[in-house]
């Protein structure tokens, strides 16, 4: 069996957290090992970004436009209870509290890339379970082609949704086979701890290869469909946001280019890094679009 030998920090606790040990133990839980998460097909390292950076840095426009609104103003977020409405073409549909509908379901530690499509970029420790494990729970029907997700609108709390920034709730999809794929996964962590409101509690999507905005946050409600589903930024503006939202250098947003990234951590005038294809998930995930123009189907 392949183990992964993660380079320990020096300075940052959270990184010394994430030993050795650790990961061989998670390799010998049992899907982890069977799905070579976190790009472990390649071989390669992933050092992850502070805790600091990862929880104060990110997009959460339901408490505000401002990079540092939802630290603000999340925590005023109730987590606990938390329910999420499973309907549409499943076996089991029903309003679930989140701790019955997911508690029997294995978490395990996947160390992913992250890159936002505004073209910055971190890699985080995310901890959870893979998406399909919950479908699977749920019960597919045979005509269901897509998954849809809705964000929480909670008014009291969250100052964006006061304001017509985007079509609320906040709403996004994948297809199927997106969906099923063995990296996508629903976190309730990062680096061990529960995952902070600003970043999506109590749970949120994680799809790697594709651009942030897909991996919606707070999630309420899973609806399986036969149709393509809507997709608020595709909605708010489709020249700019596509339904898949794939990461690809070779396609610029019309605004700015997309073939390089700006590190977070890496400091103000640190050099920007090449943006990989399916920010480096390429041979896991390309077969998936393998009849698709990218340029068009964006």
């Amino acid at each position: 069996m392949w183990k992964p030998d993660l380079t320990r920090d020096d300075v940052t606790p959270e990184r010394i957290w994430l030993n050795r040990r650790r990961l061989i133990q998670a390799l010998g839980a049992g899907s982890l090992a069977g799905a070579l998460p976190f790009s472990a097909a390649a071989q390669e390292v992933l050092e992850p970004n502070t805790w600091e950076e990862i929880t104060t840095y990110n997009n959460f426009y339901e408490f505000g436009t401002d990079k540092g609104d939802p630290v603000r103003y999340a925590g005023a977020m109730q987590t606990q209870p938390w329910t999420v409405k499973v309907d549409g073409l499943v076996d089991n549909p029903g309003d679930y509290d989140l701790t019955d509908l997911i508690g029997d379901l294995p978490t395990e530690e996947r160390i992913y890339r992250f890159r936002c499509v505004e073209a910055w970029s971190m890699v985080i420790p995310w901890n959870g379970f893979e998406l399909r494990a919950l479908l699977e729970k749920v019960g597919v029907q045979d005509d269901a082609n897509y998954v849809a997700f809705e964000t929480a609108v909670l008014p009291e709390v969250m100052p964006g949704v006061r304001r017509p920034i985007l079509d609320w709730p906040y709403r996004e999809g994948l297809r199927m086979d997106e969906a099923m794929h063995p990296l996508t996964m629903l976190a309730t962590g990062i680096y061990g701890r529960l995952i902070p409101n600003q970043n999506g509690a109590p749970m949120r999507l994680v799809v790697p290869w594709k651009y942030g905005f897909k991996s919606i946050k707070s999630i309420v409600r899973i609806s399986l469909t036969a149709e393509r589903p809507y997709a608020t930024w595709e909605a708010s503006n489709p020249r700019e946001y596509g339904f898949y939202a794939n990461v690809n250098p070779e396609v610029d947003h019309p605004r700015w280019s997309q073939a390089s990234e700006r590190v977070i951590g890496s400091g103000l005038f640190a050099r920007r890094q090449d943006t990989l294809m399916f920010n480096g998930y390429a041979d896991q995930v390309a077969s998936l679009y393998e009849d698709m123009d990218l340029t068009v189907d964006f």
